[in-house]
């Protein structure tokens, strides 16, 4: 006999063709994901999985469903929760992380040093980048006795992970790539285990929702950090560049730009430099 979860995972039946074409352009027109042939079954399964919580039993009947007026608008949010990844680690990517800090360092040293310095995660998932951006500021913050302001600005189009971002605790195999010294720094352990960022880099967070499809209208500007990674993958090779350009211009001048390693290809612009470290794909904005 199967467990109730293995069941759980089991397709209501396969897909037609034309179900999956209308699955796929619903996803990419409402949010610029692109589902492939390849994640077919991916999004099988987390559609029967929603399906069967509702008592429905065929494709195209939660189709009409999530389409429907304010209710489908309703359904559309629960069910893009559990088609976008919403778990990452704290410093995923070393490298990337390392280029921050090396820039963050300049940046405060420099004469005179910034007021302030504005940081953006852009596709925060569960918050840990968005995090670990903040403690990779506060460190190299602690190297100098200048009174240098930071905001760490979050966004994502998951309402599900920007709950988990603002609670903003995690389980220790989160953070196996956080320093002991800085786990107990940053972090209080709570009484179920977790690990709770503390209040003083708490303040320096702000998160919210936003669909990438609709950055030309984000009130976002003047970041001297834009870090965005494991997000253009979702998107057609024209989308990528299209957001790129569209991040670039919400870069202050000198301000950094991180983005995934093999996420874009080809692209430059005329306002950036890249970074020279061949483990990242990292630009700076002339100016």
């Amino acid at each position: 006999m199967q467990s109730g979860n293995a069941w759980a995972l089991q397709p209501l039946a396969d897909m037609t063709t034309d179900e999956f074409n209308d699955w796929r352009k619903l996803l990419e027109a409402r949010s610029g994901m692109v589902v492939s042939e390849q994640r077919r079954s991916f999004l099988q399964v987390n559609l029967t999985a929603r399906m069967r919580e509702l008592g429905i039993t065929d494709y195209g009947s939660y189709y009409q469903q999530v389409i429907a007026g304010p209710s489908g608008a309703v359904e559309w949010v629960v069910l893009l929760d559990r088609l976008t990844v919403q778990e990452t680690q704290f410093f995923r990517h070393a490298p990337s992380f390392a280029v921050v800090t090396e820039f963050l360092t300049e940046k405060i040293h420099t004469q005179p040093a910034p007021a302030s310095i504005a940081l953006w995660s852009v596709g925060c998932a569960s918050g840990e980048e968005a995090w670990s951006l903040a403690i990779s500021t506060s460190e190299a913050l602690r190297t100098t006795s200048q009174k240098i302001e930071f905001g760490v600005t979050a966004t994502d189009i998951s309402h599900n992970a920007l709950r988990q971002a603002r609670q903003a605790k995690y389980d220790l195999r989160r953070m196996d790539n956080v320093p002991t010294e800085w786990v107990q720094h940053y972090f209080t352990q709570q009484a179920d285990g977790k690990y709770q960022v503390v209040n003083s880099l708490a303040k320096h967070l702000c998160f919210a929702r936003l669909n990438m499809l609709d950055l030309a209208q984000a009130p976002i500007s003047g970041m001297d950090i834009i870090f965005c990674q494991n997000v253009l993958i979702y998107f057609r090779r024209w989308q990528r560049r299209e957001i790129l350009n569209r991040l670039v211009a919400r870069l202050a001048p000198g301000g950094l730009l991180v983005i995934g390693v093999g996420e874009v290809a080809g692209w430059q612009h005329p306002d950036l430099e890249p970074v020279a470290d061949e483990r990242v794909l990292a630009f700076t904005r002339k100016g």
